[in-house]
């Protein structure tokens, strides 16, 4: 597949630069792929698919203040993911000055000594400091890594979590998750739908689009994901009555599907595109996304699973009827339920 097959035209002004309030408000379009059907509504309504003996799993993974910079303001460093005790699979900027060997020096005395390059611009940054101590530090003087899409960088983390997040390790936030509040929690208990949660800490590389001419060629990035016994066992009760497994986002997806529902943990670069066949998960939450996205190949391998269709042309069409409603695209954007 052409990666250009997976460029759509979405106005800029549909870009959502913030979430609504309350952020259940938020609209939602509803597809329903036995019956090929659309409706739109508001995402609280999301109650209304959802039935007893159904499981909501949800990504807790919590972001951190990746974003740092040097003493002197020139160099910007995006802590990635841990590699080892004390070392960081990083970016930079200007990324190409560092080399084996270099310096980088931050607030506090803090020092990062480059340690390897990769062919893909990343290299290893080594410091002195448990990843749970760099965590801790780049909370405390870096800057929250917003999309480059998004205008104005929030103040707050909370304004860029969801309320569920527990555990720290994302770079990006699982966005899905967003349309989610404590009144909505309430509703689902009331109405007896399980929740369960995973854990991916979100990498970067799910949000760049795709660089190669074609899908094929894409190399798929690794993001540490775990799958706690409760989870595992909740999923199998679920499967055993004949309810639904509901991954709320992209990014609970993957986990589920790369380390296919069993308790466990470990990294997971699992390349989910049409023609993939899902093992775990039976309907999907999610927003709308960035052309020449994985995210995107994601959503069209769900649509079309078990279905003969093309995934990729029902999704576009999808995004042509949100776009016509003035739906709100990417991370604080309105959201789509896939039954």
């Amino acid at each position: 597949m052409k990666t250009t097959e997976l460029d759509y035209h979405l106005p800029e002004r549909l870009i959502a630069q913030h979430s609504v309030t309350p952020r259940d408000s938020s609209k939602l379009l509803v597809f329903n792929r036995a019956t090929q059907s659309i409706e739109h509504r508001v995402f609280r309504d999301i109650v209304d698919y959802l039935q007893p003996g159904d499981l909501l799993v949800f990504n807790n993974s919590k972001v951190f203040r990746a974003r740092l910079h040097d003493i002197s303001g020139v160099i910007e460093i995006f802590l990635l993911r841990p590699r080892g005790d004390f070392s960081w699979e990083c970016l930079g900027k200007p990324g190409k000055k560092l080399q084996v060997g270099d310096e980088v020096v931050f607030e506090k005395g803090v020092i990062g000594v480059v340690e390897e390059r990769f062919e893909n611009g990343r290299f290893l940054l080594k410091f002195s400091l448990t990843p749970a101590e760099v965590i801790a530090f780049a909370n405390e003087v870096g800057e929250i890594p917003i999309p480059p899409y998004v205008a104005q960088k929030p103040l707050e983390l909370k304004d860029y979590q969801t309320v569920y997040a527990k555990h720290t390790g994302s770079v990006a936030a699982p966005t899905a998750g967003f349309h989610f509040t404590e009144r909505l929690f309430a509703e689902l208990a009331e109405k007896k739908i399980e929740t369960a949660e995973v854990t991916l800490h979100v990498g970067i590389g799910t949000f760049q689009p795709i660089k190669s001419d074609t899908i094929e060629e894409h190399e798929m990035h690794f993001e540490w994901a775990e799958i706690s016994a409760e989870t595992a066992e909740a999923i199998a009760r679920t499967k055993a009555r004949g309810g639904r497994v509901i991954a709320v986002g992209t990014t609970t997806v993957r986990a589920l599907e790369g380390l296919e529902g069993a308790s466990g943990a470990g990294d997971v670069n699992i390349f989910i595109n049409p023609g993939y066949q899902f093992k775990i998960i039976d309907v999907l939450v999610t927003n709308f996304h960035l052309p020449r996205s994985t995210l995107m190949l994601l959503v069209s391998a769900f649509l079309q699973n078990g279905y003969e269709i093309d995934g990729l042309l029902l999704l576009k069409y999808i995004y042509g009827e949100a776009i016509d409603k003035d739906y709100r695209f990417y991370s604080f954007g309105d959201a789509m339920l896939v039954l």
